[in-house]
């Protein structure tokens, strides 16, 4: 008699965390977006949001200031994680673009955390291989630095309005992520009270579903 396979469970969800980097001009609003490259395990030849996985080291470094204290709040949970959420979306953001959202001392970044904003999470389905639970923050552009290159990481950098963006080959959580940093900056002007909850984009019986959420 032949033993059934034992069902295997769901890979854990790494942190993880990206930086939508955005500059309203008149009508438009544009993003920062690049090609993950044809090797990667994970997305490949996709258009994505520079970020990348949380690594222990986020949370020791000394930033030069630190996040707005509500957006602190809201990446409150795990306890901790906040900070090394917010220093990896900027790390890897300069990695895989070149550019700075801080200072360059003796060859390495000091994170600015002051100017961001926590929009969106998302966490990968549970049957795929590679997970992550991600952290969406952004800032705008006018506090960004450094000049744009492509990486190993992410290539074709480009600046690309909304509209552009949804014709690129693109996962459903970008595309969502999209749409909702459309509504934060377009309604920006209009309020500046925070916004009522933080969407949470996950997958139940293979279906993606959002719900928004108090805090993280």
């Amino acid at each position: 008699m032949t033993t059934p396979l034992l069902e295997q469970r769901p890979v854990i969800p790494r942190p993880a965390a990206s930086l939508v980097i955005y500059e309203k001009k008149q009508n438009d609003i544009y993003v920062l977006m690049g090609r993950r490259a044809k090797a990667h395990r994970f997305l490949p030849n996709v258009y994505v949001f520079p970020g990348g996985r949380v690594d222990a080291a986020d949370a020791m470094c000394e930033p030069l200031a630190p996040l707005p204290e509500h957006v602190a709040r809201r990446l409150s949970r795990p306890a901790g994680m906040a900070h090394a959420v917010a220093t990896a979306a900027v790390r890897e953001t300069h990695e895989e673009t070149g550019l700075v959202i801080g200072d360059i001392r003796n060859g390495a970044l000091v994170p600015d955390l002051s100017n961001l904003d926590y929009i969106a999470r998302a966490i990968t389905p549970p049957i795929s291989p590679i997970r992550f639970n991600t952290r969406f923050l952004s800032i705008d552009a006018r506090h960004v630095t450094g000049t744009l290159q492509d990486s190993r990481e992410l290539i074709d950098l480009q600046w690309v309005t909304l509209t552009e963006a949804l014709k690129m080959p693109l996962v459903d959580v970008t595309e969502f992520v999209l749409g909702e940093i459309g509504r934060r900056v377009s309604t920006s002007a209009q309020t500046t009270s925070a916004p009522a909850g933080i969407p949470l984009f996950r997958y139940i019986k293979g279906k993606p579903r959002i719900r928004s959420i108090d805090h993280d």
